[in-house]
C-alpha cells in the first residue's frame, strides 16, 4: 500500500507494514489523522490545480467547476450534454432516462467537474474512496502473497521429490496432498506476519491512481496534450498505457510538484480546518494551518491522467464498460482468496476508518493478518472507534 499520490507515503507505508505485523507505536493515530487530512487536502489542492492547467492547454474557452458526491450527478450531467454523438450514444442516454437507479446513481465519490458554457463536460478529477484503496490493497497484497505461498508450495514439494529420488518434473502429486501443502505454505507465510519476519515489496504494493484526473476530447486534440504532456519541463511522464476494447481511454501516471504557498494559503483562506473537526486534533491546531504538518512531505507526487473521448466516456459510464461493473468483476474474479488477502482489505479499511475518526489512541490493532474474521466483525470494530455500541441494531 504506497500511495504515489500522497506526500507522506513512506510514512504511510511504514506505519501499514508494522500494523501488518500486529505493531502499533503511540504516535500512529495522530500521524493518521495528520496524514489524512494534509496529504488528502494536497491532492485535491493539486489535482484541481493541474485539471485547469490541462484544460487550458487543450481548450480555448471558459470554464467552470463544479463539485460532485455521487455517480448520479455525473451521470446527470452527461445526459444533458448536447455535443454531436453516435447514435448509440443517445441510445444509451434513452436507457439512462427510463430507469436511472439501475446505473449505480448512489455510488459515493470525491469530485469535481468541470464545464464549459453549454454545460458540457471538458473535464473531471476524483480522488480514490478507502473502500477502493482497501479493495486494490486486498488484490496487489494477494498477487504478492500468492507468489510468495506458491513459491514455497513448490519448495515443498521439491524436497520431498529429493526425498523420493524423483527430479521434480516427473514428480507428481495428488491434489488434496497439493491442497494440504499450499495451506501448510499459507500458515507458514501468516506466521511470518505474526513474528515480524517479513518483507513488503514496495514496487509490488504501489498504487499510482489514488489521484485521478480526466480529460474530454476529440482524438487529434488528445494526441496533441498527450505530446505536450511529455514535453513538458516539470512533469515526468511515469508510466502510459493504451487501454482498447470495451473500454478505450490512454492512461498515462504523470510525477508532478505541488506548490506548498499555493497549497497552505488556500486551506487558511478557505477555512478547511472547519470539515476536520472531531477528528482526534484540537480546533486550535487545525486553525494554525498545514504548515507544521509538512516538514517530512515528499515535494512531487504521481496522479492518473486519463484521456478519453466523450463517446467513450459515456460507454464507461452507460454502456459495454460501466466502471461499477468493472469493480464487482474484480472482486468475483480473485484468483488467490485465502483469508490473509482478505485480512488485509479490512486491516487497510480499519487504518483509514481510524485515521477519519475522533480517537487520539487505541491500545492494539484488532484484526490480524494470521487470525480469521467476517465482515461484520471489522464492523464492529469501527463502531468502537465512534464510541458506539459493539453490538448491531438487533443488540
Amino acid at each position: 500500500m504506497y500511495l504515489t499520490s500522497f506526500a507522506h507515503r513512506d510514512k504511510l507505508f511504514n506505519i501499514a507494514e508494522r500494523w501488518f505485523c500486529g505493531r502499533t507505536e503511540p504516535g500512529d493515530v495522530r500521524a493518521l489523522t495528520e496524514i489524512l487530512i494534509c496529504d488528502v487536502f494536497i491532492v485535491r489542492e493539486t489535482l484541481e490545480a493541474l485539471s485547469r492547467r490541462l484544460l487550458a492547454m487543450t481548450f480555448d474557452e471558459y470554464f467552470r467547476q463544479e463539485r460532485i458526491r455521487s455517480k448520479g450527478e455525473l451521470r446527470d450531467i452527461l445526459c444533458r450534454d448536447t455535443r454531436e454523438a453516435p447514435p448509440r450514444i443517445g441510445e444509451l442516454f434513452h436507457r439512462y432516462r427510463r430507469n436511472p437507479d439501475y446505473y449505480y446513481r448512489e455510488t459515493p465519490i470525491n469530485a469535481s467537474v468541470f464545464l464549459d458554457d453549454r454545460s458540457h463536460l471538458l473535464g473531471a478529477c476524483r480522488i480514490k474512496r478507502p473502500k477502493r484503496i482497501a479493495e486494490k490493497a486486498n488484490r496487489r497484497i494477494a498477487e504478492w502473497i500468492f507468489g510468495n505461498v506458491a513459491d514455497l508450495a513448490r519448495q515443498m514439494a521439491g524436497e520431498r521429490a529429493q526425498r523420493s529420488g524423483i527430479p521434480l518434473e516427473q514428480f507428481v502429486t495428488p491434489p488434496e496432498e497439493m491442497s494440504q501443502e499450499f495451506v501448510r505454505a499459507e500458515e507458514i507465510i501468516a506466521g511470518s506476519f505474526r513474528n515480524g519476519r517479513i518483507s513488503f515489496d514496495r514496487k509490488a504494493l504501489t498504487m499510482q491512481d489514488v489521484g485521478a484526473l480526466k480529460i474530454i476530447a476529440d482524438e487529434d486534440t488528445l494526441q496533441r496534450l498527450e505530446q505536450r504532456l511529455h514535453e513538458a519541463s516539470d512533469i515526468s511522464v511515469i508510466e502510459q498505457e493504451q487501454f482498447s476494447g470495451s473500454f478505450r481511454a490512454t492512461n498515462m501516471v504523470l510525477e508532478v510538484s505541488w506548490d506548498a504557498d499555493q497549497v497552505c494559503r488556500q486551506y487558511r483562506e478557505s477555512k478547511s480546518w472547519g470539515q476536520y473537526a472531531n477528528r482526534g486534533i484540537p480546533m486550535q491546531e487545525l486553525q494554525q494551518g498545514l504548515e507544521p504538518f509538512l516538514s517530512d512531505a515528499e515535494m512531487r507526487i504521481c496522479v492518473e491522467v486519463i484521456l478519453t473521448t466523450f463517446p467513450d466516456l459515456v460507454e464507461s459510464e452507460l454502456g459495454s464498460s460501466i466502471h461499477e461493473e468493472r469493480i464487482i468483476a474484480q472482486r468475483d474474479n480473485k484468483y488467490y482468496k485465502g483469508y490473509i488477502p482478505m485480512n488485509v482489505e479490512f486491516l487497510v479499511e480499519f487504518l483509514f476508518a481510524v485515521g477519519f475518526c475522533p480517537r487520539d489512541h487505541i491500545e492494539d490493532v484488532p484484526i490480524k493478518i494470521w487470525g480469521r474474521y467476517l465482515p461484520e466483525t471489522l464492523g464492529s470494530y469501527i463502531r468502537q472507534l465512534y464510541n458506539m455500541p459493539k453490538q448491531d441494531f438487533f443488540g
